[in-house]
């Protein structure tokens, strides 16, 4: 059975059953304490953790999930994956174990030709919690599983929380017995790795208070409305069904590691290192797509960082096989044919995902070479130290701040005939990671904070937003917080969160800035408001400070927002929507939104690019926006379905959560885009569009920012004023600029070089001067001497050779030194005879440089230094004249 079929019986069954069908939710966590949707359960937090009342009883989904906490271990076993899909069944309040139970027997248990997946009876054996005796009765005594065939378990393995004060529960797996060629018999108590869990239910009944680790914890009570979450790994049920070893084999993989295999020459069963660079590369480049399809772009932080990494390890491992041409695009293309009928927007993104993913890979070609030579100056260092092995330091400093893989660096080595401090390696990374645990931990608690938000939601329900239609309005206070504190009152000079139950208040979101304005009480107090987000799903929350009265809770209120600002917010998201769809008609659909600020008169919009984009096209970009302002487009809102949106063809930002019920904003015929933002009515009320440029902000991604409406007129009125200096200065008329200013720099340049050619006349000029004046030290005869500061750095060393030169085939040694803007330099050169007795440039210009505060290096025959401190240069040529010395006795 393939995969795609498993996904849809899944889904039909639950469906036929009274659930809700949720579509996946995007591998970018809707959630502050996570990068990445990681289980399941994850887009159905909130309706666990009471923020959100849920809108059915019942759901059902098969959620993208990725892990990457066991990276490494990836092909080393079978078992690992980053990338997976869940498949979930969920009860908020409706049944519970006894339904959790039956439906799962009945799916895994029916006959293929009934709609389920066939699993032999005899071959299911059950985990149940050590103490969860309903669990074990309804398994026996109502499904018909034999006393032996279930076992318990504790916390460790049985028993499921969030790893945060909330809802908990005890857990029963279900375990498919793979046979005796899979070790030892004895259930999945005795041996995990032939009874193979693919299905846990988990049965929220408790909450859990603070504490760590699986079992650090106190139960505080039973909650009030008991709730089912299921989980069924898709991938793990398909090795079974599909009669495959493991989940690098399954139709979906399989297709990937035979066309990896394919590009590097290998067969995959053959070789075993070789097997685990092929199941990396599987997983790796299948994770890769799901998350570029998702809207990650490569980058050096958060999830970005974590697409980077194993799309390198992908790269890495192809080049581990023999790959030498660049193959991301083949992989791309044969995973997304592997994904697409599970996924069919990844067919439609293909050209986008190509891009990035390509993009990075070069990126990454350029990092092995440069890696390469970095490493390869650490070996020189390590091999002149005298010690046989790289630094633990080193190597974490190649692979962390260079991209550098360890494995590389363990490799090249062994070839230079050094060792890796590996320990030391190890140990800086565990450091890294403990780093990250802890920031990870410290993220998790922060549900506590948003508790007194959720009281206020729970209370008095979410906050009306009315600021679509009004700017100002009648509201009540429903909720107080004093620096962070909920509270009955407050008083001038507090600072202080105010929620209301309706509110014109637009709260900071989709690359909007907040509203800001004022909320004046009957009683006469004023709150300034400086900021408004909204932390908890419908709970509107306005930050400012009282600037006279008192504050209370419960009390009529009047909220005002600063319509100026607003209006300029505006005109910059409208202005954002325009650019947005003005740059998918100069470059395609691969220029996707990556994020938008929307400011007072400006905004910065980043989109997908893999090069940066050319000036004519910004101009033609630019020239598109402003003639779609004078034709006084209508801009509207209209709130539909999801699938009424994509219909129309409105677009949607990756990684954007949406609901069943989406906004849609229009303007006219050019655009249209799934928003919760405010706009203008008609494009003529921008006035003007002006883009100020585009940058790289990272791989791949590019960043336009501009002004709009007065913001933009002020900038061409500076602009304007400028150009009229430049034509007094130059005595012509505007069109005329480029050329005249070409022409005086293309002068200037010429007079540079001139005065370039002069002064290296003048200090090769002194050659035979200094060449006459050479004195012996021990046989050698030494040049060391200050020559006229302001000399570069190139002119001084074709002096020193010069000099060197002119000095014969006796030992000979010269050591220039000058000072350039106060810092001083030194080039020294030695010949073949002093060379031959032991004096070497290299060793002399460290000492030199030493003296002068700074340092150098080189070869042995030139090499060049500096220092900070000028005034020392006497010294630097005290201390050459004694290094010669010592060396040539």
């Amino acid at each position: 059975m393939e995969s795609a079929e498993i996904r849809r019986r899944w889904l039909r069954f639950f469906e036929e059953r009274g659930h809700t069908v949720v579509p996946s939710a995007s591998l970018v966590a809707d959630d502050p304490t996570l990068l990445l949707v990681n289980a399941g359960m994850v887009p159905f937090k909130p309706y666990f953790l009471g923020e959100v009342k849920p809108q059915f009883s019942r759901a059902t989904s098969v959620q993208k999930c990725v892990r990457t906490l066991d990276i490494e271990e990836v092909g080393k076993t079978t078992r690992h994956g980053s990338f997976f899909q869940m498949c979930g069944n969920f009860s908020f309040g409706d049944y519970f174990k006894e339904g959790a139970i039956k439906f799962a027997w009945e799916l895994l248990t029916s006959s293929v030709a009934d709609g389920g997946y066939g699993l032999e009876k005899e071959k299911l054996w059950i985990t149940v919690y050590k103490d969860d005796d309903e669990a074990e009765l309804i398994w026996r005594d109502v499904i018909g599983v034999p006393s032996e065939r279930i076992q318990r378990l504790g916390m460790k393995d049985n028993f499921w929380s969030m790893g945060v004060p909330g809802p908990c529960g005890p857990c029963s797996e279900i375990n498919y017995d793979r046979g005796p060629a899979y070790g030892e018999e004895g259930g999945p108590a005795v041996n995990g790795e032939r009874y193979l869990e693919i299905w846990n239910l988990v049965f929220m009944q408790y909450e859990r208070g603070h504490g760590d680790g699986k079992d650090g914890f106190e139960i505080l009570g039973d909650l009030p409305s008991k709730n089912i979450d299921t989980g069924l790994g898709l991938e793990r049920l398909a090795a079974i069904l599909q009669d495959v070893d493991n989940l690098f084999e399954i139709d979906t993989s399989r297709l990937i590691l035979d066309r990896a295999a394919e590009l590097t020459g290998h067969t995959y069963g053959a070789d075993h290192k070789s097997d685990v660079s092929l199941r990396v590369v599987t997983d790796h480049i299948r994770t890769a797509v799901m998350l570029i399809g998702d809207g990650v772009t490569p980058g050096n932080e958060g999830r970005g960082y974590v697409l980077r990494r194993i799309l390198r390890r992908a790269i890495r491992n192809m080049r581990l096989l023999g790959a030498t041409a660049p193959v991301a695009k083949e992989l791309v293309d044969i995973t997304i044919k592997a994904m697409a009928p599970q996924y069919p927007e990844l067919e439609a993104d293909r050209k986008r995902i190509d891009t990035v993913a390509v993009a990075e890979e070069s990126a990454f070609l350029q990092t092995l070479r440069s890696g390469t030579q970095l490493l390869d100056a650490a070996v020189t260092e390590t091999k002149q130290a005298g010690h046989a092995a790289l630094s633990g330091e080193q190597a974490f400093k190649l692979h962390d701040t260079y991209g550098f893989p360890i494995d590389l660096t363990l490799e090249m080595a062994e070839e230079q005939g050094l060792a890796v401090d590996e320990a030391g390696f190890r140990r800086l990374m565990q450091e890294q990671r403990d780093r990250a645990k802890a920031d990870a931990k410290a993220k998790k608690m922060g549900h506590a904070d948003v508790a007194a938000y959720r009281e206020v939601a729970d209370r008095s329900g979410a906050s009306v937003f009315t600021g679509y239609n009004s700017t100002e309005g009648e509201a009540t206070v429903v909720g107080l917080l004093v620096n962070g504190v909920p509270a009955p009152a407050a008083t001038e000079g507090d600072e202080v969160e105010v929620i209301l139950d309706r509110t014109p208040f637009y709260a900071e979101g989709g690359g909007q800035l907040a509203d800001h304005g004022r909320i004046r009480l009957d009683s006469g107090a004023v709150v300034e408001i400086r900021d408004v987000q909204q932390p908890v799903p419908g709970v509107v929350v306005h930050s400012g400070g009282v600037l006279f009265g008192e504050v209370v809770l419960g009390a009529s209120a009047y909220a005002t927002i600063d319509i100026e600002r607003r209006r300029a917010v505006s005109r910059a998201h409208s202005a954002t929507h325009l650019t947005h769809q003005a740059l998918r008609d100069a470059l395609g659909p691969t220029a996707a939104q990556a994020g938008s600020e929307n400011a007072p008169g400006r905004f910065r919009f980043d989109f997908g690019s893999p090069a940066a984009v050319p000036g004519s096209v910004l101009t033609d970009v630019e020239q598109k926006i402003n003639e779609v302002l004078t034709r006084e487009l209508d801009v509207t809102a209209e709130v539909m379905t999801m699938d009424e949106a994509r219909k129309q063809g409105a677009i949607a930002m990756f990684g954007e959560k949406y609901g069943d019920s989406v906004r849609v904003v229009t303007i006219g015929d050019f655009s249209k885009e799934l928003c919760g933002g405010t706009h203008v009515g008609n494009t003529a009320q921008l006035g003007l569009v002006k883009l100020l440029g585009e940058s790289s902000i990272g791989s791949g991604v590019r960043r336009v920012e501009a002004l709009v409406g007065v913001d933009a007129y002020r900038f061409l009125a500076r602009e304007h004023t400028v150009v009229a200096q430049l034509t007094e200065l130059v005595k012509g008329r505007p069109e005329e600029l480029p050329e005249k200013i070409s022409g005086m720099l293309t002068k200037l340049k010429d007079a540079e070089k001139e005065i370039e050619k002069f002064r290296a006349e003048k200090v090769l000029a002194a050659a035979a001067g200094l060449a006459q004046g050479a004195e012996d030290v021990r046989g050698v005869a030494l040049v060391a001497a200050r020559v006229a500061d302001g000399t570069g750095a190139d002119e001084l060393r074709k002096l020193v050779l010069d000099v060197r030169g002119r000095l014969g085939s006796r030992p000979a040694v010269v050591a220039a030194f000058t000072v350039v803007n106060d810092r001083p330099l030194t080039v020294i050169a030695t010949n073949e005879d002093a060379r031959s007795r032991g004096v070497k440039a290299g060793e002399l210009v460290r000492a030199a440089a030493k003296t002068l505060g700074g340092g150098g290096g080189g070869k042995d025959d030139v090499a060049q230094g500096g220092g900070t401190n000028a005034a020392a240069v006497g010294e630097a040529i005290e201390a050459v004249r004694a290094l010669v010395a010592e060396r040539a006795a």
